[in-house]
């Protein structure tokens, strides 16, 4: 198992959660493995002032533009390049399905401990960071800003949402899009679990926005190879009081191979999109995750 200097295990993500809070998780990650190994992926070149925007609930109090206020009597937003090019929204999915883990971490866990490391990461190199946290509606946002308290913002926001309802990204990108008021880089956090249709028009619509999305399909070990031998209870994380006794060995090949075609289905769709998709189980370590990512966002520059 590789350790950080001081002995803490990066490997293993079960571990590593067992070290406190999210912020600390997320601190051990990033300075442990990836500052310092990979260069910012995001970065832009100019800080030339662009226009104005509205003010929204979040943004950072300084960057209003007090003049604009005195002649109109309203809050905007000065807006410089390199806000527009780097401001990111994470999409935290907290639907039912997300409570799932077996031999691992939930994937709930899993993908807020993910999502806490790349708010550190991207606020650690001047990144504008913002949380779009949802199951059915958004349970938790936040807009993007610079400021180092937008971690402590992102962390606290996080350990408060827990997984609940079914899953709706559709819903809440019809929520959110009008909100987001220029193009901006986003991270989808989820399971996935929705019909392809359904999900990869909610992506659609991001890119027709103009905005750079990113999927990062977190799945358990379990839902990719069905290990399960015998008769088997399996009860819903999204509907109450649902359960099924099913036959794992007259099941499995059915699953796999739906599983297998709703993954390729999604690959295609995202690839069709010029969108960037990236499956993780919750056993793979974070900083393998991180370093791929990062590796890969770096050949394309």
């Amino acid at each position: 198992m590789a350790k950080r200097n001081d002995g803490v295990p990066i490997d293993d993500p079960t571990a590593l959660a067992k070290f406190g809070r999210l912020e600390v998780v997320a601190k051990l990650l990033v300075e442990g493995c990836v500052i310092g190994q990979h260069k910012s992926p995001f970065k832009g070149a100019s800080v030339e002032f662009v226009e104005h925007r509205k003010y929204y609930p979040g943004d950072e109090i300084r960057h209003i533009d007090w003049r604009a206020y005195g002649k109109t009597g309203r809050y905007y937003i000065k807006e410089f390049e390199d806000e527009t090019n780097l401001r990111c929204y994470l999409f935290v999915d907290c639907s039912g399905s997300m409570a799932y883990g077996d031999s691992t971490l939930s994937k709930f866990d899993y993908a807020r401990q993910l999502t806490a490391a790349l708010g550190y990461l991207l606020l650690s190199q001047q990144d504008g960071v913002g949380l779009v946290a949802f199951d059915t509606k958004v349970r938790e946002r936040f807009e993007p800003g610079t400021n180092p308290q937008k971690f402590q913002q992102l962390t606290a926001a996080l350990e408060k949402c827990k997984p609940g309802a079914e899953t709706s990204l559709g819903k809440v990108i019809s929520q959110t899009l009008p909100t987001i008021p220029r193009r901006s880089l986003i991270f989808v956090i989820s399971d996935c679990f929705d019909k392809v249709e359904a999900l990869t028009a909610a992506l659609k619509r991001m890119r027709h926005a103009r905005h750079e999305v990113i999927l990062l399909q977190v799945v358990a070990p379990e839902e990719e190879t069905f290990p399960f031998r015998s008769p088997t209870q399996f009860r819903s994380l999204e509907k109450s009081g649902h359960r099924m006794l099913v036959d794992p060995h007259r099941l499995r090949k059915i699953y796999v191979e739906q599983y297998r075609e709703f993954c390729e289905a999604l690959q295609k769709q995202c690839t069709g999109m010029g969108i960037d998709r990236l499956k993780i189980t919750t056993a793979d370590p974070y900083q393998k995750v991180l370093g791929a990512f990062l590796d890969s966002r770096s050949r394309l520059r």
